[in-house]
């Protein structure tokens, strides 16, 4: 299947590719749904093997940014940029500049963030050429990542609950170690957890080696750690017919987008009794960092309503037991039941 043809299967709203040529700019933008809001999302920059993969890995991220905002009960619709290229080699000026005035074509129905290959320097870079990012100088606010961070702690404290213990002495397998991977590691090993960790940079697993105590692994054998919770915090489709039947935890919680490779894999770890948080509940403490922009809201507000994703993911699970159907599942229905209540009021 295409990626225009996933497009129109899954309804968005709108997907924009554009070259250009002086700068070598390659981008997709890909709208979900606007709903709820203009569509916020981040921009992530990689090598993709195609243009049809870069599409559809920005229309399942779009999506997925969707549904996040529906159940983070934030106004905004779902949107997500790829830019096609090595962040270490082609990212220029000039190419920033390009993708500025794309953003600004879009006439204000994309605003944007960091993702995979783009910091907060490069969206200091945009700021200055577009209003539609989401950026504030160091200081200002808390950071993005430690707050995602959080998000996906609380959510394994609540899997830990689930579980029936604490997170002192859970062993928590940890898949990355970038920003929001290593900020987890640290909280974790804070509160006495015991980590094994895996990183495809043999550096990161080393700091984490001496700095929190954790256990190295060869990024392969992480799926095969004997731990409490597998928390993926790196690459996304991590979750599928090779990985499933190897995980040998008892539940899988973490800050990746786009976990499951696909539907059927939350299915087959829900039939092996493997307890899931679906990523777009448990990563959404970034989103939850634009709080600071739409309601003006302060550190400790912000930092409570990331908090509370840990509550917002137990409820997803008590409506997942009591409706017999996988947490994925159940997340779904939850957010698309938001969207229609949305649609259903009159527009103002």
């Amino acid at each position: 299947m295409s990626a225009l043809d996933r497009a129109v299967e899954w309804g968005h709203e709108q997907l924009l590719v554009h070259h250009d040529r002086d700068s070598g700019l390659r981008c997709v933008i890909a709208i979900h749904d606007t709903t709820l809001g203009v569509a916020a999302g981040g921009t992530r920059m990689r090598v993709y093997p195609s243009l049809d993969e870069a599409a559809t890995d920005a229309l399942r991220l779009a999506r997925a940014m969707t549904y996040k905002s529906a159940m983070a009960e934030m106004p905004f619709g779902g949107g997500k940029a790829v830019i096609l290229g090595d962040p270490g080699r082609d990212k220029t000026r000039a190419l920033l500049a390009a993708y500025a005035r794309v953003i600004d074509g879009m006439g204000g129905r994309f605003n944007t963030g960091c993702d995979m290959g783009m910091d907060e320097r490069d969206m200091a870079v945009l700021s200055r050429l577009t209003r539609h990012v989401q950026h504030a100088p160091a200081g200002e606010r808390l950071d993005t990542a430690d707050l995602a961070a959080l998000g996906v702690f609380a959510s394994i404290r609540a899997a830990a609950a689930v579980l029936g213990r604490e997170i002192e002495g859970l062993r928590v397998a940890v898949q990355g170690l970038g920003n929001v991977g290593f900020h987890l590691a640290r909280r974790l090993s804070a509160a006495g957890a015991r980590l094994v960790v895996a990183d495809v940079d043999a550096a990161r697993a080393a700091r984490a080696a001496d700095e929190l105590r954790a256990e190295p692994l060869d990024p392969a054998a992480i799926y095969d750690a004997d731990a409490d919770v597998f928390s993926p915090n790196a690459a996304g489709g991590i979750l599928n017919d090779d990985t499933v039947p190897r995980l040998r935890c008892r539940a899988v919680v973490g800050g990746a987008n786009e976990q499951l490779a696909e539907p059927r894999h939350g299915d087959a770890l829900h039939g092996r009794g493997i307890l899931y948080g679906p990523d777009y509940v448990v990563n959404a403490g970034g989103l939850l960092s634009l709080l600071y922009d739409t309601e003006a809201a302060d550190d400790d507000t912000v930092t409570a309503r990331v908090v509370a994703i840990g509550a917002k993911l137990r409820a997803v699970w008590d409506r997942s037991k009591v409706e017999n159907l996988a947490p994925h599942r159940t997340a779904d229905r939850m957010a698309e039941e938001r969207l229609a209540e949305a649609r259903r009021r009159p527009r103002r």
